[in-house]
């Protein structure tokens, strides 16, 4: 081998190959991964739940007090008057928010059949003569003096779903619930008890949604494929045969996806309308108070319709928003039902996510015109204090059961104040570094610094 002219054998350099580049960064990749890391925090659940409830409930008021005030004028009323008592029926319906979600599990489950004993006494006592009150062709109500009424109906959802997670939940602690006998009864006796009374008032949209609550809670117990099939095929019978044997009702079904007034029974007038208000909305809608079809157009423009002014205001855009509000916390309930461990936080959070979720589907499909009009309002949207206030209150159950979750009460415990010192600590952490160091500057100054 020949050497070089220094007499050193030469330095043979290894051979590299191609240098391999780093992947591109995708930022579709990047964002996708950063969602599904917040999607999966432990207070995701929480935060969907306590913000889609507040935001919804605040564009309602915004809605009730833009599509009421011409009602409210036409019934020689203040233009606020709609609006004056829906606020103070959210104030109300907020505290009761609050107090349910700083409620502990056990205190939910012993108001379970005070509810329920209270709701079937109101219930019943709506079908007294001089006491219950008709409204709309529907004897559900109850007078509480002057211009404030009650519907019992709409705690009997409340009652129900309480009534029924305590009940499943004590049969499964015993192991009772893989026979068809104890997971039916009295579970569905006392559903059909709760249905023949509002069924007496003649309010069929309430009694779809607590059938609803009721197949919920039967299909979170794991209830028998044939066993769910019968009870749902028994529901189905007797609800064709109410229609059946009511014009009104006839008519609402001949109304589904009716693009102009008929004449007859089924005039189809308030669907078209509704449909009228929102193709005319576009976009971004005609503005926020400029709807025409609230002008004595569209009937029930503030309670069962006001999807429809708020397609007509708001537009497309503002549709969606509400829709999404209701998806997010649909699946923040399933969330929050799926994660746990307690049998009563299951079919309680179940219960409440069927209870929101099928009114809302049933309340905006009949705006759309998919579904026949069952008189059934938009949950936390809609005008009406007798069904906001069970509802907060369920809201606040989801609350309590998403804060309750192992990951969230530690996410929650390690939460810092944003003043001062941390919480439940002060003697092992020291306060916090702020006033460490305003002290460390202190003590650094000369006693002639001002």
């Amino acid at each position: 081998m020949p050497g070089s002219r220094t007499g050193r054998p030469p330095v043979r350099r290894p051979v590299r190959g191609p240098v391999a580049r780093p992947p591109r960064d995708n930022p579709a990749l990047r964002l996708y991964t950063r969602a599904r890391k917040a999607w999966d925090r432990p207070l995701t659940a929480y935060y969907l739940i306590l913000g889609g409830s507040l935001l919804i409930t605040v564009l309602g008021l915004v809605m009730v007090y833009s599509a009421s005030q011409i009602t409210a004028l036409q019934m020689s009323l203040p233009g606020s008057f709609f609006f004056r008592k829906q606020f103070l029926a959210a104030a109300i319906g907020g505290l009761l928010m609050l107090a349910a979600s700083r409620m502990p599990v056990k205190l939910h489950r012993a108001l379970a059949y005070p509810i329920l004993a209270g709701a079937v006494f109101l219930m019943a006592l709506v079908q007294v003569p001089g006491i219950g009150m008709s409204v709309n062709g529907n004897q559900n109500w109850i007078s509480l003096g002057g211009s404030f009424q009650i519907q019992p109906s709409e705690f009997g959802k409340l009652a129900l779903v309480l009534w029924g997670a305590d009940l499943l939940a004590r049969k499964q602690d015993k192991r009772l619930l893989s026979q068809w006998k104890h997971l039916l009864v009295p579970l569905v006796p006392v559903a059909f008890m709760l249905l023949g009374l509002i069924m007496l008032g003649g309010d069929m949209g309430t009694a779809i949604i607590l059938t609803a609550i009721l197949f919920g809670l039967l299909w979170l117990a794991g209830a028998p494929t044939r066993l769910f099939a019968g009870v749902l095929s028994i529901a189905a019978l007797i609800g064709v045969i109410l229609i059946k044997t009511s014009p009104n009702r006839m008519a609402r079904l001949a109304c589904i996806g009716a693009t102009e007034p008929k004449s007859g029974v089924a005039d189809c007038w308030q669907a078209v309308h509704g449909i009228y208000a929102l193709a005319s909305g576009g976009i971004f809608g005609s503005g926020l108070g400029a709807s025409v079809e609230k002008w004595g157009q569209l009937p029930e423009a503030h309670t069962d319709f006001i999807f429809a002014v708020t397609g007509e205001e708001l537009g497309l855009a503002g549709t969606l928003s509400v829709l999404a509000l209701f998806a997010a916390l649909g699946y923040a309930g399933i969330r929050v039902a799926g994660r746990t461990e307690d049998p009563f936080v299951r079919y309680a959070a179940g219960g409440v996510t069927t209870w929101i979720t099928a009114q809302a589907v049933i309340n905006i499909g009949a705006v759309l015109g998919l579904l026949p009009i069952a008189g059934v309002p938009l949950p936390l949207f809609s005008y009406g204090g007798s069904a906001l206030l069970p509802t907060m209150f369920a809201i606040g159950l989801l609350i309590a059961f998403a804060r309750d979750e192992p990951a969230a009460r530690a996410a929650l415990a390690m939460r810092q104040p944003r003043f001062g010192r941390k919480r439940g600590a002060e003697g092992l952490t020291g306060p916090r570094r702020w006033n460490t160091m305003r002290r460390r500057a202190s003590a650094a100054r000369t006693s002639g610094e001002r």
